[in-house]
């Protein structure tokens, strides 16, 4: 039991931190809100940057570059899947070797340079002559160079997005009951402030590209990534540093993966009654226990060991039955974006807003309810649980879930209205006509999707982060990252498969290069029954799931 004296020393230090200098982090000098909020910072600007590019790139493409809708979509949705792919390998580097501030830094190093060749590639291309023709497309050389730049981006922010992050969420000491307590809210406000660079991303970047200059709107994000790189080393010396303990020493890969291969060597071996075994609800479930064979080769894995591998397994079932709900999301970059193109978008005489500037909705959502969320609901929540984060995270991803079916249901719904319209002006056959229906009409899809996102994409974050070994931590916000990766490059394929099926080039395809004559409505409408199927399943996988001890639950 500690002493009186001893106490002081607990609440002034922060056992598992050290400081820029490499001693133990003063509890008030370092970490907390003071230390997140340079993060935050960051972050704001990565999102505008990232945004800057993502928000418009399918009207690039089908601009400049002269592609089809398809192609253009599939396009978009290969980068954005890849970019979100990468940040596992950006994570293994920093949890394995560099550690997260060092990663940050070389990754955003590497992000600026391709920013910067992307605004090069875009000041040589060709200049269109209205929204929908290009004057000449692009040679092969500037197209290398405008997809090698794309890709690098993609690169920088593989080290970048992960590690950020869950950096920030470093600089709470879970061990500690308030500061565990923000931790919580701390990726609440994270995901404001995600919204925050998106939307001034999408008002800002978004008009600029489509009334000024392509290579302008790509140039401003490069100059926001310079300052996001100047305001992190700004804020070196109040953060809080990850301080391995002696047994993690080991690189944690290797610490983690040598349980599955002395299990695998012991499978024949009779089991053993251990301490996880005695207390299930602190280790593995029934059917994970054939890790528990490690335990028979003491000098090589102990409990701790075990319990770590078998934290990452469980998340397995849990990650697979999120990628459907990340398929729909994929969407409103692309085909939400191409319907508004199409609909009535003066709000005033001579001024046509951009039709991706909607996207700016999702944001809204966003800021207006995690305040709501955070400040109202979990506390109320929380005086009726006694769960710290007011619902379980799993629920609040699984209600995520529910609301991203009921956009696609609307979506579907709205584009139906969109095709009668054409067709009862007769515009059916010109696609370059302006359909008689005011672009407000999406309003509701991007506010239910930027919903969704605070409780499946916040829930994510805070979950994969938590239910990791803390020295994976990086590789725990890749999880989530890779999920809504893998959704994007799944968007991709089903796109080209219905595309394939539906008629392709021959003017049937749901996706024609003339909405008026595509078909959204219906491929909406299987994106609502894939995410139906696809949070049915996550509930039947939940319901059996057991919380990692470490965070209390």
């Amino acid at each position: 039991m500690a002493t009186s004296e001893e106490t002081p020393l607990l609440e002034e230090y922060v056992i598992d931190a050290v400081d820029h200098a490499g001693v133990a982090a003063g509890r008030s000098k370092t970490g907390r809100w003071k230390a997140a909020w340079f993060i935050i910072g960051v972050e704001i600007a990565e999102r505008f940057a990232f945004f800057g590019i993502a928000t418009n790139l399918i009207s690039y493409l089908t601009g400049p570059f002269g592609q089809s809708t398809a192609v253009a979509a599939a396009n978009v949705n290969a980068w954005s899947g890849i970019s979100l792919l990468l940040p596992v390998l950006g994570a293994f580097v920093a949890d394995a070797f560099l550690g997260r501030y060092r990663t940050i830094i070389i990754a955003s190093l590497i992000y600026v340079l391709g920013l910067v060749f992307l605004t090069l590639s875009a000041f040589l291309a060709p200049i269109t002559s209205d929204e929908t023709e290009v004057s000449s497309s692009p040679s092969s050389l500037l197209s290398v160079l405008f997809f090698f730049s794309l890709y690098l981006v993609a690169i920088g922010q593989s080290g970048h997005k992960p590690c950020v992050q869950a950096f920030g969420a470093d600089q709470f000491d879970e061990k500690h009951r308030k500061e565990n307590r923000d931790r919580s809210s701390f990726f609440n406000w994270w995901y404001v402030s995600m919204a925050v660079g998106i939307s001034m991303a999408i008002v800002v970047v978004g008009y600029i590209q489509e009334a000024v200059s392509w290579a302008l709107g790509y140039g401003i994000p490069s100059v926001f990534m310079v300052f996001s790189l100047v305001l992190f080393v700004l804020g070196r010396k109040s953060y809080r540093y990850a301080k391995r303990r002696p047994e993690e020493k080991i690189n944690p890969f290797n610490r983690i993966g040598r349980v599955f291969t002395v299990a695998f060597k012991n499978r024949g071996l009779c089991q053993v009654k251990t301490e996880l075994e005695a207390n299930p609800s602190q280790g593995c479930p029934e059917r994970l226990r054939f890790l528990n064979k490690a335990l028979l080769a003491p000098n090589e894995c102990n409990a701790s060991d075990v319990e770590d591998a078998t934290a990452l397994v469980r998340l397995i079932p849990i990650w697979l039955t999120t990628l459907a709900h990340t398929i729909a999301v994929a969407q409103f970059m692309t085909f939400f974006t191409k319907q508004g193109a199409t609909m009535e978008r003066t709000i005033f005489p001579g001024v046509k807003i951009p039709a991706a500037s909607l996207q700016v909705l999702i944001g809204t959502s966003v800021v207006l309810f995690v305040p709501i969320y955070d400040r109202v609901l979990v506390p109320i929540a929380r005086s009726i649980t006694k769960d710290p984060c007011g619902i379980t995270m799993l629920k609040r991803m699984g209600t995520g879930m529910v609301l991203v079916t009921l956009t696609m249901v609307v979506a579907a719904l709205v584009e139906s209205k969109r095709l009668k319209t054409a067709k009862e002006h007769g515009l059916i056959d010109q696609p370059k006509t302006t359909i008689p229906m005011s672009i407000w009409w999406l309003i509701p899809q991007y506010l239910l999707l930027g919903l969704a996102d605070v409780l499946t994409l916040v829930g994510m974050q805070e979950f994969y982060y938590s239910q990791v070994p803390t020295e994976l931590r990086s590789i725990g916000i890749s999880l989530y990252l890779s999920a809504t990766g893998v959704g994007s490059l799944l968007s991709s394929l089903l796109i080209f498969l219905i595309d394939l099926a539906t008629g392709g080039d021959t003017g049937n395809s749901w996706f024609n290069n003339n909405l008026n004559r595509a078909h959204l409505d219906y491929f909406y409408w299987l994106l609502a029954v894939i995410t139906a199927l696809g949070f049915s399943a996550f509930l039947f996988v939940s319901k059996s799931y057991v919380y990692r001890r470490v965070d209390g639950m």
